[in-house]
């Protein structure tokens, strides 16, 4: 498995590489909406993954990569198959890639951030993401799944005590799924939390990938439009994540290597995946020998088509 890929366009972080620090499906959650897939076996323990030494090695050689090819990179982003903050030696490995000279993020459910060391090992990066999905606890467990030995209580409180001392950029992801967690009073109660957290923004987001439960809808466009009203009404600066990032995804030399990375924990539109080819110069046969090989698989959600690794046995 490769661990850093892209950089994939990103709609908060600009051109963002990013570094799968978790192998699949290690996670806390198991949300109805994932893009990898439900987690066979959810977990609260962090233990050791990838070394940082291979970490930042993968890092350096893909930055090296696409950067020879003119391509930009303005984030080093921990955006994994599961929750980045299960790996103990996180806090390494964000140590380890600081000589790069590129802002850090990590992308995380937020479903550890009760643990002290969890939060000392975010404090150390410059833009971190947390999951609010709901702050009701049957549409939580509802929504996401989680491990029976997390407590939402715990995790909301998490994230205020670590707002309190983050010196860097502090947003959330609330992701609508329609008849769930999109509803005037789930939404009233998700902006009134975020709001007193001190939040600097909060995106709002739609499952625009393949879900992990086939029934998840989108919700509708006056749904979306309560969720922003509310959000804002409440005094969150909420911008909406509700289309695609675009087709500009970088290409490092490898086009199967690109394929691979990036589908392992990012779905790719056939759009996307289309103008990453002619990039390469190759042709789509190259993508048929995936799916022929039993790699890569093709899924259609939403009206479009999008492609996605098959992972290891076990792992939808």
């Amino acid at each position: 498995m490769e661990i850093a890929f892209g950089p994939v366009p990103s709609r908060r972080l600009g051109r963002s590489l990013g570094i799968n620090n978790i192998p699949a499906k290690h996670c806390s959650y198991s949300c109805v909406y994932c893009q990898v897939g439900p987690t066979p076996v959810t977990e609260i323990a962090p233990r050791a993954f990838y070394s940082p030494e291979n970490i930042l090695h993968d890092v350096r050689e893909r930055m090296g990569a696409v950067r020879a090819l003119g391509e930009p990179v303005d984030y080093l982003s921990f955006v994994p198959d599961g929750e980045p903050t299960l790996d103990i030696r996180l806090g390494a490995a964000i140590d380890a890639l600081r000589p790069l000279g590129l802002p850090i993020a990590v992308i995380s459910n937020a479903s550890l951030i009760w643990r002290p060391e969890v939060r000392d090992v975010l404090l150390r990066t410059d833009w971190v993401s947390v999951k609010a999905d709901s702050v009701d606890e049957s549409l939580w467990r509802r929504i996401n799944r989680p491990h029976p030995g997390l407590v939402l209580a715990d995790i909301l409180e998490g994230i205020r005590v670590f707002s309190r001392s983050y010196r860097g950029m502090l947003v959330s992801e609330t992701m609508l799924v329609a008849g769930i967690n999109d509803t005037e009073e789930a939404l009233a109660a998700t902006a009134s939390f975020l709001r007193d957290t001190g939040i600097s923004r909060s995106y709002v987001s739609v499952p625009l990938r393949p879900p992990a439960v086939k029934d998840i809808r989108l919700p509708d466009e006056q749904a979306i439009a309560r969720a922003w009203e509310i959000f804002s009404a409440a005094g969150v600066a909420t911008e909406l994540l509700t289309e695609s990032e675009g087709d500009a995804f970088a290409f490092s030399g490898d086009l199967r290597k690109d394929i691979l990375a990036i589908t392992a924990v990012h779905p790719l539109r056939e759009s996307a995946l289309r103008a990453l080819v002619e990039k390469s110069g190759a042709s789509m046969t190259e993508v048929d020998a995936l799916i022929a090989a039993g790699e890569l698989k093709a899924v259609a959600h939403a009206g479009e088509i999008f492609y996605v690794r098959r992972l290891a046995p076990g792992i939808p």
